[in-house]
């Protein structure tokens, strides 16, 4: 009778039975948590610091205190709208281009021909080998050569028209070429994350069409790659200024440079905020790669316990 009846020890539950963990074994899980914070902390420190100096050297003026004229003359600043609007429009132009390019051959490389992988990311990653100014002064070139050998063919208007100052098409191909080996990583990244054959092959047995397979089965799965590749663009292209100052041409980046010399404040408030509208910029592409589309709904299964 004794032995059938449990003792209270067994009776106890399995969580009450364990022994209480060592301080030692607690100081120790805490400690990661503190470096995080202290790494962290210094991170933060390290960007934001040098930030909140400039700022403070816009808006205060030794003996006249606080005042936000840096700001406020951004808007009457001569050339201010129009260089923004063309960086944003260069940036737009180039990321769509850049797509066009880069999507439709790596689908195709994947689908149809894995061997010339390899032949595609050595083309997309030679621009990082080639300096930007080796790649200006090619363009240069032959800009300089086409209007001399080509002025009685009608490619002479086309090598006028890509370098028209309201909307310089040329900085375009050479941002797109620049931006091929960020594009490149981060559409291969995606594919490589999803298995492109499989959906393309039931897609097609299905009945779909090869843009209905491109548009509504292939490009929502990289919907994340595609924000990547964007917000790489945007950045480079934003912050670009060799090319554009080589090539005489007053983007937003080469805007900043010019006045820099005569008015330092306005300068420094400039560039604070190209900061802040590339990080908003950059923010809503995060967003836009990460925000579902629709929900999907799958039926769920009760199990009964016996």
């Amino acid at each position: 009778m004794a032995a059938m009846t449990p003792t209270a020890r067994e009776a106890a539950p399995e969580a009450e039975r364990r022994p209480a963990p060592p301080a030692a074994a607690v100081r120790t899980r805490r400690r990661p948590r503190l470096w995080r914070g202290a790494v962290l902390g210094l991170g933060g420190a390290y960007f934001l610091v040098p930030l909140i100096a400039s700022f403070v050297f816009t808006v205060h003026t030794p003996g006249q205190g606080v005042s936000f004229e840096a700001y406020t003359a951004l808007l009457a600043a001569d050339g201010f709208t129009e260089s923004l609007l063309l960086s944003l429009g260069l940036a737009a132009a180039t990321i769509l281009l850049a797509l066009l390019l880069a999507v439709p051959a790596l689908v195709a490389v994947r689908i149809g021909s894995p061997r010339l992988r390899p032949v595609i990311e050595v083309m997309c990653m030679l621009p990082l080998v080639v300096p930007p100014i080796a790649l200006v002064t090619g363009i240069t070139t032959v800009l300089r050569w086409g209007p001399e050998h080509l002025s009685r063919t009608p490619l002479y208007q086309t090598f006028l028209a890509v370098q028209n100052e309201d909307f310089p098409v040329v900085l375009v191909l050479a941002y797109t070429v620049m931006a091929l080996p960020f594009v490149y990583r981060s559409l291969d990244a995606g594919l490589r994350a999803v298995d492109v054959p499989t959906l393309v092959e039931a897609a097609r047995n299905c009945g779909a069409s090869r843009p209905y397979v491109m548009f509504r089965v292939i490009l929502p799965n990289l919907r994340a790659s595609l924000a990547g590749a964007a917000f790489l663009t945007l950045a480079l292209v934003l912050g670009e200024f060799t090319i554009a100052s080589l090539l005489g041409f007053r983007p937003f980046a080469v805007w900043i440079v010019s006045i820099s010399g005569a008015h330092a404040r306005m300068s420094v408030a400039v560039s604070l905020l190209s900061l802040v509208i590339t990080w908003l910029l950059l923010l809503l592409l995060s967003r836009a790669g990460t925000a579902q589309t629709g929900t999907t709904g799958t039926p769920r299964t009760s199990r009964k316990e016996s």
